[in-house]
């Protein structure tokens, strides 16, 4: 049985802050560039990273002792100690003010912004939200907020709609596979030991999902370099974006977007078209 959530304790962690720096490596870039279906090259230094490479940069590392049984470090510590099992991505918001290039010195300057607690159709939420600033010696890089969502392992997740809506249209669309190795490579490089990404046996039997999770963060990343290749190789100033429902492995997915009014609507989809990922960016 999941231990009680008190909110009121988990809210004191509001306001709390942690730094960590790193260095972005040509080996880094290539690795990433691979991964997002990009041209490796061979970058040199003053080259700019893929958009998303602070997310490579600077995680926190455990000693195996330290794990819990979904491979993540056990809970407290800088993020609060919520007694929910399941954790993942909700969404975001990215502000890029300055790209990160090869040789960089990058500091992550990072805050607990708040903790909430609801209740949705698979039982009990809680989301905490971290603001994040990455800053170089040329000043700042990317502002971030990043929201996580903690949810209680009651049973199998809420099944899928028996009769979904139609698939949205996209004006641009590319598509590729989502399968285990791509899965790997991302968390490699993000030093995630999540087990929902890459062990089979523990994402179906322990917390019940019928394969392996797409990471939202690859999500988002590939949503942000669609947007500035449609953008004339420019990131949007600000994106904002959210989850909506998981991505498996074993199928194609498809990245999509649309111009608008406003800027751009830049999503995921599985491969019956249904959005997993929604984003709205602006310049």
């Amino acid at each position: 049985m999941t231990e009680k959530l008190d909110i009121d304790h988990l809210r004191q962690w509001i306001g709390r802050t942690t730094e960590a720096s790193d260095i972005v490596t040509a080996q880094l870039v290539k690795g990433l560039r691979a991964t997002l279906f990009q041209e490796i090259g061979e970058p040199k230094p003053g080259d700019a990273a893929p958009f998303t490479v602070h997310w490579c940069l600077a995680q926190p590392v455990a000693p195996m002792s330290m794990l819990g049984q979904d491979g993540h470090p056990t809970r407290g510590g800088f993020l609060p100690p919520v007694p929910l099992p399941r954790r993942m991505w909700a969404g975001g918001e990215l502000e890029f003010v300055d790209a990160l290039r090869v040789g960089d010195e990058a500091r992550r300057t990072s805050r607990i912004s708040d903790v909430t607690m609801k209740t949705g159709s698979t039982g009990m939420l809680c989301f905490v939200s971290v603001e994040h600033v990455v800053t170089t010696a040329r000043g700042i890089a990317i502002r971030e907020r990043q929201d996580i969502v903690y949810r209680d392992i009651s049973g199998s997740p809420q099944p899928a709609s028996a009769k979904p809506p139609p698939p949205p249209v996209a004006k641009h669309r590319e598509t590729h596979m989502a399968d285990p190795v791509l899965l790997f490579r991302y968390s490699a490089l993000t030093f995630n030991g999540h087990r929902i990404h890459y062990d089979r046996d523990y994402v179906t039997k322990v917390e019940g999902y019928p394969g392996l999770i797409f990471h939202g963060p690859l999500q988002a990343s590939l949503i942000v370099e669609m947007a500035a290749r449609l953008h004339g190789g420019q990131p949007p100033g600000k994106i904002s974006y959210r989850g909506l429902q998981p991505l498996f492995e074993g199928s194609e997915f498809s990245i999509n977007a649309n111009e608008t009014d406003r800027g751009m609507d830049v999503w995921t989809a599985n491969s019956a078209g249904q959005p997993t990922m929604k984003a709205t960016a602006t310049w």
